[in-house]
């Protein structure tokens, strides 16, 4: 969409360790990375790397940028630019209004939010969404996908959804937001204990009785059978936030009814987690007289295989005539919705989500 656009537009990718600044223009990086240290815990030093850091890529511009850009963690009044309190960031506690502070410091406007929603932001525009319905388009097919549901797997389990286009924020910043669905194994927890990397290395101490503390890529490693372990168990810990993250989606799917992309660290360990998230959406639920329903109203594809995309892709609509009339009607026989890994990382989908949402919220203004 805004591959051609000539603005730019300053991001960063705001790390607990480290800061990374960067810019954009027309969906491109166009400098070298500046990178600072983060200082969570002190706002005084936090802000003056943060002013350092842009000032550093203004300086190397060519041309004046028209925003500030870039996916903060939450709880946060985004509209408004007002960080809440953040467990990795105690320095903005009790509240502090960065956005305001940074347009005011720097003569830009600047937009914050968080990475979930900019990751599906990125896909929907730049990467997922137009990648599939590229797909369909060369095969011949005139099926088109407008909605897109992005989750990201890492340190906790983000997701965001864009409907026609449009990201959906919400009227308090939580749209999208799902790491607070009720668990699937424990009826007392968040989904996020069961779909993050503390989940992965929990579930394994729990199977292996191995009492190392490994990272995901460990176990990942010991699944993989290139370090020593508990291979079943490492397998497991994978399985089981496949079919967590299932669980939640197929309430979002029932609501928001587009095609997944998911992204994130853990989704490298993707052999491990689709087939038991994609054996759940095939699971039936029943009703009291008897009748069974799917999961997932769609029959879901995983877009990575080649079986399941071809199935995908086939043409599956037809054309009937209107009762009395010589109009003829095409209509879709079979509902289908496609899981694809993102093929443009997650740290892309974000720069490129934070950039197009910049763009996007200064041309509405421009139009108001």
């Amino acid at each position: 969409m805004y591959k051609h656009d000539e603005r730019v537009v300053m991001t960063l990718d705001a790390g607990g360790t480290n800061f990374v600044f960067s810019a954009i223009k027309g969906c491109a990086s166009i400098v070298e990375p500046v990178c600072l240290s983060a200082v969570p815990d002190d706002l005084d030093k936090c802000l003056s790397v943060l002013i350092a850091g842009f000032s550093k890529v203004k300086e190397v511009l060519r041309e004046e940028p028209v925003a500030i850009s870039f996916a903060f963690p939450g709880p946060a009044d985004y509209e408004n630019g007002v960080l809440g309190n953040l467990h990795n960031f105690p320095a903005f506690n009790g509240g502090v209004a960065l956005g305001p502070y940074l347009e005011e410091k720097l003569g830009v406007p600047t937009f914050i939010n968080n990475d979930g929603n900019l990751f599906a932001y990125g896909e929907a525009l730049a990467g997922a969404l137009p990648e599939i319905n590229g797909m369909l388009e060369k095969t011949g097919n005139i099926k088109r996908y407008r909605n897109l549901i992005g989750v990201t797997l890492g340190t906790g389990f983000g997701c965001g959804i864009v409907i026609n286009g449009e990201l959906l924020v919400g009227d308090n910043s939580c749209g999208g937001d799902l790491f607070g669905f009720r668990n699937c194994f424990f009826d007392d927890m968040i989904i996020e204990e069961s779909v993050s990397i503390r989940a992965v290395q929990r579930v394994y101490k729990e199977l292996s009785k191995d009492n190392r503390d490994l990272t995901p890529k460990a176990i990942f490693d010991i699944a993989e059978r290139k370090i020593e372990g508990d291979i079943e168990a490492a397998a497991k810990s994978f399985a089981s936030l496949g079919i967590a993250v299932a669980n939640a989606l197929t309430y979002v799917l029932f609501l928001i009814d587009g095609v997944v992309v998911i992204g994130g660290g853990l989704s490298g360990a993707a052999k491990y987690i689709m087939p038991s998230l994609m054996a759940t959406f095939k699971k039936q639920l029943h009703s009291f007289s008897g009748l069974s329903f799917p999961m997932v109203q769609m029959e879901t594809y995983y877009l990575d295989e080649e079986a399941d995309l071809e199935s995908f892709l086939k043409k599956e609509y037809e054309t009937v005539i209107v009762p009395d009339s010589k109009k003829k009607v095409t209509y879709f026989s079979k509902k289908k919705t496609g899981i694809i890994l993102s093929h443009i990382g997650a740290s892309q989908a974000i720069s490129l989500g934070a950039y197009a949402f910049a763009l996007h919220k200064l041309d509405e203004a421009s139009c108001s």
